[in-house]
């Protein structure tokens, strides 16, 4: 993002404003400077802000730069000397926005947002439309604990070292890690994601270090692994805490060394990754336990960040149960609004599946609502109550069947846990306390075609 404007305590402002909001700023006094920031990069900017009056120019000079650049690119321009005239010509060339000085900070950061959206449309620029899609899911949000985590990723996104994320379910690590990875110099390389709790193991090592030709039965060519194409780049190890002793070992030496053997060869070859991890587990517990190597995990724990679940900042239930309607009110194409008493309901929600679980309730509302707008009815769980609900106030009466009605909670709870999980199984087995093959089990119970090969 280009920030233009000649009152430097005004740019100090903004360079901090957008950069704790997740944008990396580059910061310039007046419309020559700007000039040669939008003709010196070798992609554009995404957005501009930019005063309208300065000593060598006008903003309209600096908009029809940026323009001429790229007609992807966003600009809002800000002014103490607001006329109709002047609002009429920035956007006559083709500003997003004009906005009066003295601003709402919030109100600025909103219509940056609603314009990089239009802008990641109209230049089909994928990295941008990710980094949107971060904010949708995961990055929005005003209290305390949002700030802090905005904050300590914008200060981690350069820095060359491992870094571990950690936090529950559905609570955005992957985007986290995205975050880091687009915001800091590494941005242009690639972002390769290994989900080692999916990988079979058998297969892991090829998977991650490659092989070389016939290292094994049917290895009749080369492969490069995971690790080596992530160079230039970050490699995201998502469910870390699920990685072989085996491979903890081999993993290990690639962080000390910068350096992997494929599978069935005799030399190595340099890698220059940047490594983040993510797990939902205790990994100091399981140091203690055995199960995973502590040297490997003070080696990723260099830089520590923690994602809060979605019960420790209520007050942004609201702001991301609005964002996310008008997602998926846009992907669906169906016009969907939320009447106050079903977000009220939303606000006071445990979400132990966090943004997974609020966004996958949002997602059905949306889809199977009748009206325009979603009521309490619609966005309630089935029954009009959660699972517990169900558990404290069963039916008694003549021809209670017991049987059935403890079937009926398992189903209930079951089911939740997979909506919470976003259909992931294994994840499901993990929120209600029990093993993949136990939850599977009970599962099969209530589902009419079960699919076990489904984790």
């Amino acid at each position: 993002m280009l920030v233009c404007d000649d009152e430097r305590t005004l740019r100090e402002m903004l360079r901090v404003l957008v950069r704790r909001a997740g944008f990396t700023p580059t910061v310039v006094d007046g419309v020559t400077a700007a000039r040669e920031a939008l003709s010196s990069r070798d992609t554009p900017f995404d957005a501009v802000i930019t005063d309208l009056m300065m000593p060598d120019g006008s903003g309209i000079d600096v908009l029809e730069s940026a323009k001429a650049r790229s007609e992807a690119t966003q600009v809002v321009v800000i002014t103490a000397h607001a006329t109709t005239e002047r609002a009429v010509e920035a956007m006559r060339k083709g500003a997003y926005d004009y906005i009066e000085k003295p601003f709402d900070n919030l109100v600025l950061l909103a219509t940056l947002e609603k314009a990089l959206e239009k802008g990641a449309v109209i230049g089909e620029n994928r990295r941008l439309r990710d980094a949107i899609e971060g904010r949708d899911r995961g990055m929005i949000g005003t209290s305390r604990a949002m700030r802090e985590l905005r904050d300590m990723l914008a200060r981690a996104a350069n820095a060359p070292t491992s870094t571990l994320i950690t936090g529950e379910s559905g609570t955005g690590k992957e985007l986290a890690a995205r975050a880091l990875h687009d915001w800091g110099s590494r941005r242009d390389g690639p972002f390769i994601v290994v989900n080692c709790g999916a990988l079979p193991e058998n297969l892991m090592e090829s998977e991650l270090f490659g092989h070389v030709k016939g290292a094994f039965t049917g290895a009749n060519a080369a492969k490069e692994g995971l690790i080596p194409a992530a160079s230039g780049g970050t490699l995201f190890l998502d469910e870390i805490g699920e990685l072989p002793l085996s491979l903890q070992v081999k993993l290990l030496r690639v962080l000390q060394e910068r350096k992997v053997r494929p599978v069935g060869g005799s030399e190595e070859v340099g890698v220059d990754v940047r490594v983040v991890a993510a797990t939902n587990r205790d990994l100091e517990s399981e140091v203690d336990e055995g199960s995973f190597r502590e040297d490997l995990f003070y080696r990723l724990n260099v830089i520590r960040v923690r994602i809060p679940p979605l019960r420790e900042r209520p007050e942004d239930i609201r702001p991301l149960a609005q964002h996310l309607l008008e997602k998926h009110s846009a992907l669906q194409a169906r016009r969907r609004t939320l009447s106050d008493e079903a977000m009220d309901w939303l606000v006071r929600q445990p979400f132990p599946g966090n943004i997974r679980e609020l966004e996958n309730r949002i997602e059905r509302a949306v889809a199977l609502s009748t009206g325009e707008r979603i009521e309490l009815a619609d966005i309630r769980p089935e029954g009009g109550g959660s699972s517990a609900e169900l558990v404290a106030a069963p039916p008694i009466g003549e021809g209670f069947d017991l049987e059935a009605h403890l079937a009926a909670v398992e189903r209930a709870v079951l089911f939740r846990a997979l909506e919470a999980s976003g259909g992931v199984r294994k994840r499901a087995a993990e929120l209600l306390g029990m093993t993949f093959r136990q939850f599977r089990y009970r599962l099969a119970k209530h589902e009419d075609d079960p699919d076990d090969s489904v984790e």
